[in-house]
């Protein structure tokens, strides 16, 4: 099969008119439109359906679709570990988390990685949503549980524990609550149990609306939840790696926590020798290093 043609295909496919594919191609749209008569007769299938509106694939052309974005994602991750120095880092780092953990503990810290490499690119993407590493729809991922996907290189990073927390202010305000029963005098702020998140996170929210709670406010994500909590609106179910950044966040209900969450670092086994891998490896290590120390030392005071 011709690779010059299934790379003109893609390109149409991606864009869905010859015209946008011509100008990205830099080819006219009568050679691209050549191109696609050649790919189709030599497959005795048609892969569009002329619209009005555009270009549609067809079910073959679905097919041809899924192929040559399976291998340009491969390519790509090729292309990368050419141009990755063996002593320099440089280049596009496309990073995979969840929004909570993305916004409230790696972004935060991010400023120590550009410092350290300047030329690095980073993308960060948070969402809920696991991305396929080995199909190249992220370079490395931090997520709430081991990942299961085959060829990836894992690394557990640290455990994670839901807790309840209040600001000092509300405190200030507001009775100390000592027992369940005292949640009934405050409003609770949660993840929604149907929005995505980790299990345990979810089992310990379940477990705290049997109890008697009056006044109730759930957001998606934990960035909403501690922005309801610092704003003094109630009692919030978040992870305990922020009572570090936030020292304004009081623990209530100490002897009220989730099962462990476990926190794994991971990429595709391709990517083994990547210099830009290896430096946010080392970079996320550090950071865990230097985040437990001053947990230990919290601990003492």
């Amino acid at each position: 099969m011709d690779w010059d043609k299934l790379r003109i295909f893609h390109a149409v496919a991606d864009a869905g008119s010859l015209t946008h594919a011509g100008d990205r191609l830099n080819l006219s749209q009568s050679a691209v439109s050549r191109q696609i008569r050649g790919l189709e007769e030599s497959l005795a299938a048609t892969l569009f359906h002329r619209h009005a509106r555009g270009l549609i694939l067809t079910e073959q052309g679905e097919l041809l679709f899924d192929a040559t974005s399976a291998m340009t994602k491969r390519l790509d991750a090729a292309a990368a570990r050419i141009r990755d120095s063996e002593e320099e880092v440089f280049g596009d780092l496309r990073v995979t988390t969840t929004t909570g953990f993305g916004t409230l503990w790696l972004a935060p810290r991010l400023p120590k990685l550009y410092a350290k490499h300047p030329d690095l690119r980073v993308d960060l993407m948070l969402e809920e949503r696991v991305l396929d590493l080995p199909m190249r729809e992220a370079d490395v991922a931090i997520r709430m549980k081991e990942p299961s996907q085959a060829d990836l290189i894992r690394k557990k990073l640290m455990t994670v524990k839901m807790r309840l927390y209040a600001s000092s202010d509300y405190l200030k305000e507001h009775p100390f609550p000592d027992s369940f029963e005292d949640l009934k005098d405050h409003r609770l702020i949660c993840q929604n149990t149907d929005s995505a998140q980790v299990g345990a996170s979810a089992s310990l929210v379940q477990e705290l609306m049997t109890h008697e709670i009056n006044s109730l406010l759930t957001v998606n994500n934990y960035f909403g939840v501690l922005q309801g909590v610092l704003h003094n609106l109630g009692i919030g179910v978040l992870p305990d790696y922020l009572a570090n950044d936030f020292p304004e966040l009081v623990r209530v209900l100490p002897n009220l926590e989730s099962a462990d969450v476990p926190v794994f670092l991971a990429y595709p086994e391709e990517l083994r020798h990547s210099q830009r891998i290896s430096a946010f490896r080392d970079f996320v290590q550090e950071e865990i290093l230097l985040y437990r120390k001053q947990l230990k030392s919290k601990q003492k005071e």
